[in-house]
């Protein structure tokens, strides 16, 4: 999978190492994606314990991950992009001082493509961590014991990829490398009870209901540049209704709840608004029963990658397509060509086109390519059996509409 792996082979003193530290602060989805790349540590070295730093968004998909076998819970500064983490200097001290006492032998320290590992090789650095991986960069001087540069033709490859070069620069290498994502049997259960209180009916075997396509549709975001309106999100589930005779359950954080509600609000057809009212791990169980998710460049995306589930994305051109797609799942990704493409904003500057302009009728449609594709042997999708294609604009349409089934 990684040029990166076949040419090492892991050094003796990561082979000894027996406490590694994975470093990953920033939200859900990009846990997720690093899942591959943890599970080539623990294959690369089975007797290590791993724990995983991450934020509490992340932290939330590593509780869920079998190969993690502990979460420290951190709000970096350096990845708080709103800004509203309050200076707190006793709350750096605990961090860095809970490090330091649990004697970690070796970290990894994975970041996106745009992100430098200083701030967090600073502090595994600072707590006698003797062994430091991470992604090679300037000013980093001694802060990494250990590196990987990615080269210019592979810095549009996808972050799956990304991380696995990164470990496979110690030689560390999965054959494998789906999401890990494994919601406990216990939420599937308490999911059903909730389900069926606010009047849907209980869950058959995996993949469908007995009378009609289940739909998560996810409307919610963390980033606005990135956020489908609700209203057309709405316009697009009706439609699937109507078609289809879908049953749409609205998922989203307590947060979230009044998006959930407008979304709800919008559509005439019914849909049952859960937002606030399911566990995470409930949330994973809905999402691996659904026979399709509709959401959002944003971690739902990601945990229905992991599931298996065929995923709809209204994607915005903030972030490369091809770094962030869902991996190795049926998707389909829809978005209005624009010059500003790639910008990387919180909040559009401009028109919002490279959104605004995707119709949804183009979501339904895309939705119902992916449910009338659906088989029960979707877990053993890989992204070899759903080749990228080139992402065109369809007749007539103005957005562009892509394609990972052959």
């Amino acid at each position: 999978m990684s040029d990166s792996t076949a040419q090492h082979e892991i050094p003796a003193e990561w082979r000894a190492a027996r406490r590694i530290l994975a470093v990953r602060l920033d939200n859900l989805g990009d846990v997720l994606v690093t899942s591959p790349a943890i599970r080539a540590v623990r294959h690369a070295i089975p007797e290590a314990s791993i724990t995983l730093l991450a934020s509490p968004a992340g932290a939330q998909a590593a509780r869920l991950n079998p190969d993690i076998d502990d979460v420290i819970v951190y709000q970096a500064p350096w990845m708080d992009p709103w800004q509203r983490l309050p200076q707190d200097l006793e709350r750096e001290r605990r961090v860095a001082e809970e490090l330091r006492g649990r004697g970690f032998d070796a970290a990894v320290i994975f970041t996106a493509l745009r992100q430098s590992p200083m701030a967090s090789a600073y502090l595994c650095y600072t707590a006698g961590i003797p062994l430091r991986l991470g992604a090679a960069g300037g000013g980093l001087g001694s802060l990494l014991t250990h590196t990987y540069r990615h080269q210019p033709p592979e810095d549009m490859r996808h972050e799956v990829l990304r991380c696995l070069d990164l470990v496979g620069a110690v030689g560390m290498a999965n054959p494998e490398p789906d999401l890990v994502l494994a919601p406990p049997a216990e939420a599937r259960a308490s999911l059903e009870q909730r389900l069926v209180s606010v009047g849907l009916p209980a869950l058959t075997a995996h993949g469908s209901w007995l009378t009609a396509p289940l739909v998560v549709l996810h409307p919610g975001c963390s980033m606005a540049a990135r956020t489908y309106p609700a209203e057309l999100f709405a316009r697009a589930a009706d439609l699937l209704v109507e078609r289809l005779g879908a049953t749409v359950a609205i998922t989203g954080s307590e947060e979230e709840r009044p998006l959930a509600e407008r979304v709800r609000s919008a559509m005439r057809r019914p849909a049952h608004a859960l937002a606030g009212a399911l566990s995470f791990a409930e949330l994973c169980a809905l999402i691996d029963a659904a026979d399709l998710v509709l959401t959002n460049n944003t971690g739902p995306m990601h945990i229905a990658a992991a599931r298996k589930t065929p995923v709809a994305v209204p994607f915005a051109l903030t972030n490369q397509p091809s770094q962030w797609h869902p991996w190795r799942v049926p998707h389909r990704l829809l978005y209005h060509e624009v010059p500003c493409r790639i910008c990387y904003s919180k909040e559009c500057p401009t028109d919002h086109a490279c959104l605004l302009r995707v119709d949804p009728e183009q979501v339904a449609a895309a939705a119902e390519e992916l449910l009338a594709g659906a088989t029960d042997d979707r877990r053993r999708a890989t992204d070899e059996a759903f080749p990228e294609r080139p992402l065109l604009y369809a007749p007539g349409l103005d957005a562009a509409v892509g394609s990972r089934r052959s």
